[in-house]
């Protein structure tokens, strides 16, 4: 539902900090960027790659194996749905191919960077240059605008013309009317248009999209899966979308099973 004051444009009140937080909007947000101009991988490798990869977290009850010696390599142009239980390790593996999460074994690999040797900055810059995210819950900043939130990335990497391509941006996903909304005064599937926006802003070559229409109606759940197919095709992008929703993964050229943090 769309919830529009008397004055669409007129900008809600701060929100207060939570106690012990003190951290800026654009500070915090800086982790969730991914995007600026990436050279092509080598001609002929993968453009996301996990070889042998395992994750084990640590819990109360002792070690858990979130994933199990995971071998997938994606080729540039491909898309693919991650599909399997609740549980089965989908999110962990974006997380580790998106640089977010580390493995405790095997290697990864995206536009022909090795990730192992990365220290946060140089994974930052990674993302920044190869890697867009899409995540379930948007996580759009609420005190800025569907067209300052668009802009935040390019705005983070010092260009120039932030605020025009990030208007652009937002025509591409059908939004050019909705510039001035705040997140509040948007419905939940423009929302999600305005974070996929904000993810392909700079074109990325991997667009990694964590149950992109979980949290969307049936009408609004198909309307940004056949978005972000097209996108997709036209850009020649890897996308790999981690789905429970069999409508959405019968849009994907290729779908991959995760069971016990094992492909099966």
């Amino acid at each position: 539902m769309r919830t529009c004051g008397p004055r669409v444009n007129a900008r809600p009140p701060e929100p207060p900090l939570k106690p012990g937080s003190c951290v800026p909007y654009r500070q915090a947000f800086a982790a969730l960027v991914f995007s600026a101009m990436q050279p092509p991988a080598s001609p002929g490798s993968p453009l996301a790659l996990l070889d042998g990869v395992s994750l084990t977290l640590a819990s109360a009850a002792g070690p858990v194996e979130i994933l199990r010696g995971v071998s997938l390599a994606i080729e540039p142009g491909e898309a693919v749905a991650l599909i399997g239980p609740s549980g089965s390790g989908k999110s962990s593996l974006l997380m580790v191919l998106g640089g977010l999460e580390r493995p405790t074994a095997g290697r990864v690999a995206v536009a022909g960077q090795e990730l192992a040797g990365l220290d946060e900055n140089d994974l930052a810059r990674l993302r920044r240059r190869s890697i867009g995210i899409v995540f379930q819950s948007f996580h759009l900043l609420p005190t800025m605008t569907a067209l300052e939130n668009v802009a935040v990335p390019l705005e983070l990497a010092g260009r120039r013309n932030a605020a025009k391509a990030a208007r652009e941006a937002l025509g591409r996903v059908g939004l050019a009317h909705r510039t001035g909304h705040y997140p509040g005064q948007l419905s939940g599937g423009e929302q999600q248009r305005v974070a996929i926006a904000r993810a392909l802003i700079a074109d990325p070559p991997l667009l990694l999209a964590d149950e992109p229409t979980g949290n969307l109606d049936r009408t609004s759940a198909a309307s940004i899966g056949r978005l972000l197919v097209e996108i997709q095709a036209e850009e020649q992008a890897v996308l790999i979308v981690v789905t429970h929703s069999p409508e959405l993964a019968a849009l994907l050229q290729q779908r991959r099973e995760l069971d016990g943090g094992q492909l099966v």
